[in-house]
């Protein structure tokens, strides 16, 4: 299809091309003897660049850049060995060694030393850094790495997977091999990262190799241990850094950090908004001991009865116990009151009788 596509762009300019050349007079009386138009409109510059070319629209510039390039359209190479096995369209390799067992694999952009340096079939890649996407290998296709050893394994084993990943960042998602739909953006952001659709985004997050999937993590260092666990949400630094796997779990700057948290928690949209309880609605609970929020459930919600009761009989003894020591209080404060008060009658001074002598 892509070749196909390749040859119609190419009769296209050739025919545009030849109309030139009838422009200014090819065939004419004033000229009988033109020169032929070349169909091998390819330009090289290097030791055996291009040698074993055959088709048009190709440049090469480095020693051996292109050398086994003989059926392929508007390729690129620019430094030794790029493009060296290359017999795809449209690509373009930027620095030493770049997209060098590059074999049929079409539209694909490698800038920087081995970067896309084992892809082989792999086609809609972009990979900017050196050593960026270096193992894509058989189809690991539409990805995109930009910095120093991005997605430097991405279906490193051959199996035709690593599809559609992005890292942006060094080391950025290194050590994906299989995995599908991730994006990590960060300097090591994702390096463990081997599932499919994981979003890491913050430097050092996600570092723990495994297999986990459908995760979703923002802040420095964040889901360090996260390997196996699923559908995970964190939000902050180095959330969830202390605890292993988990699933389907949200931790927004909890107390897994350093055993306190964060300090003061403001969210829109609350305040203001009354929420009768009852019908569907429950009320959410904190647990004071983890900061780990639950629900219970309200008054004149339906269902659940025991539950229900069992709840309140457990507010009511507590109610209990509480009013048992206030009134335990009150009447020591009273018996308190009652004692200073027998003392100030004593320290009273006697009464004197005032005679009046008339």
């Amino acid at each position: 299809m892509k070749n196909r596509s390749s040859f119609t762009i190419f009769t296209t300019i050739f025919s545009v091309l030849a109309c030139f050349g009838l422009a200014f007079g090819a065939g004419s009386p004033e000229s009988p003897d033109p020169t032929p138009f070349p169909v091998n409109s390819n330009t090289a510059d290097g030791f055996r660049a291009l040698e074993n070319s055959d088709n048009a629209f190709n440049s090469a510039f480095g020693w051996f850049s292109l050398f086994t390039n003989t059926d392929a359209f508007f390729n690129s190479g620019f430094g030794a060995g790029t493009l060296f096995f290359n017999d795809g369209a449209d690509n373009t390799a930027v620095g030493t060694a770049a997209m060098f067992f590059n074999t049929s694999g079409p539209d694909n952009t490698a800038v920087g030393i081995n970067a896309l340096r084992d892809n082989t079939t792999g086609n809609r890649n972009c990979a900017f850094g050196s050593f960026a996407l270096f193992n894509n290998q058989v189809s690991g296709n539409a990805s995109n790495a930009f910095g120093f050893e991005a997605l430097f394994n991405n279906d490193s084993d051959g199996a035709g997977l690593g599809l559609f990943n992005n890292g942006f960042g060094w080391l950025a998602l290194f050590n994906n091999v299989d995995g599908i739909w991730n994006t990590a953006m960060g300097d090591g952001a994702g390096l463990g990262i081997t599932g499919d659709h994981n979003t890491a985004i913050g430097a050092s997050t996600m570092q723990a190799p495994g297999t986990g999937s459908d995760n979703t993590v923002v802040g420095f260092g964040a889901g360090g241990n996260l390997a196996a666990g699923n559908s995970n949400t964190y939000v902050g630094h180095l959330v969830g850094s202390t605890i292993g796997d988990e699933i389907n779990t949200i931790r927004i700057a909890d107390i897994s950090i350093d055993g306190f948290g964060s300090a003061e928690c403001f969210i829109g949209g609350i305040f203001n908004n009354f929420q009768p309880v009852g019908g569907s609605v429950v009320e959410v609970t904190l647990d004071l001991t983890n900061d780990h929020l639950g629900w219970d459930i309200g008054p004149n919600q339906a269902g659940n009865a025991p539950q229900r009761q069992a709840m309140l009989n457990r507010k009511v003894e507590a109610l209990e116990a509480t009013v048992a020591q206030l009134t335990a209080q009150l009447k020591e404060q009273a018996a308190q009151i009652q004692k200073v008060s027998a003392q100030v009658e004593v320290s009273k001074p006697a009464p004197q009788v005032v005679v009046n002598k008339q």
